[in-house]
């Protein structure tokens, strides 16, 4: 019998696509959450808190292969060094975590926070695969609710994003989980890059909707480098098929039925 997997976050947005497609492996899943969440057949769930660092030999035990996807605003360097520590004393034999997209080249906390993570466990001397995957169309559709509420649209010219299905962030994730450890992988971006303009109109356009836009500056060393692009996948990248029209189509017929 497989050996269960640790997946921490799994009752997030990735963890709960994650989770069954770990299953339909024929692996049991231990999902690792701060509030925990339903059981079921091969799958167990344990409570924990990465930021705290307590109770987490019992949650390791028997897993040789952790997929790392809990995460935050803040604290994600922190949480992941509590969890190498952990990982190291149970003997995991494959920690793959997600980040993201310009983690080492955009000057925000959130990025900087994804760097020390990925740093701590490149330098844990555990065998590690990292994923850095561009911005979810489930994340951006939450800021197009968001400002679509507005009455006059700010839309900074210089931020553009390359939104990635997570349906397909966390096949990728599974197939890297049950292979061998591989460092650094491709980054993985969605098929084409939008302008948040472009992304909130095409919200706006599936909704009948229209609002007016006032451009906005974004300025200093963030800004600087999303003109440069720093957010966007590297050069050699790979690219998902699912466009943000798609999401969105998508997620209109299911409010349909």
């Amino acid at each position: 019998m497989n050996s269960p997997i640790l997946v921490t976050g799994g009752t997030g947005t990735l963890g709960r696509l994650v989770t069954p497609l770990l299953r339909e492996a024929d692996y049991p899943v231990r999902v690792l959450s701060r509030r925990g969440g339903p059981a079921g057949d091969g799958v167990e769930q344990v409570t924990a808190d990465l930021l705290a660092d307590r109770d987490l030999g019992g949650v390791l035990e028997g897993v040789e292969t952790v997929v790392h996807l809990a995460g935050g605003p803040k604290g994600d360097d922190r949480a992941t060094g509590n969890l190498v520590r952990a990982a190291q004393r149970a003997g995991v034999r494959h920690l793959v975590y997600i980040s993201v997209t310009g983690a080492d080249r955009v000057p925000l906390g959130y990025f900087r926070a994804k760097l020390g993570a990925e740093r701590a466990i490149a330098e844990s001397g555990l065998r590690w695969t990292i994923l850095r995957a561009a911005q979810f169309h489930d994340l951006l559709l939450t800021v197009a609710e968001k400002m679509a509420k507005l009455p006059v649209i700010p839309a900074p010219g210089a931020v553009r994003f390359q939104p990635v299905d997570s349906r397909e962030v966390a096949a990728r994730l599974v197939d890297l989980a049950l292979g061998a450890p591989a460092g650094l992988v491709p980054d993985l971006a969605g098929p084409k890059v939008y302008s948040m303009a472009e992304l909130i109109r095409g919200y706006l356009r599936a909704h009948g909707r229209r609002r007016p836009f006032v451009p906005v500056p974004m300025p200093g060393k963030a800004g600087r480098a999303y003109r440069a692009g720093d957010n966007l996948a590297r050069q050699g990248a790979t690219f998902g098929t699912r466009t943000w029209e798609i999401f969105l189509a998508e997620r209109m017929s299911q409010a349909a039925l």
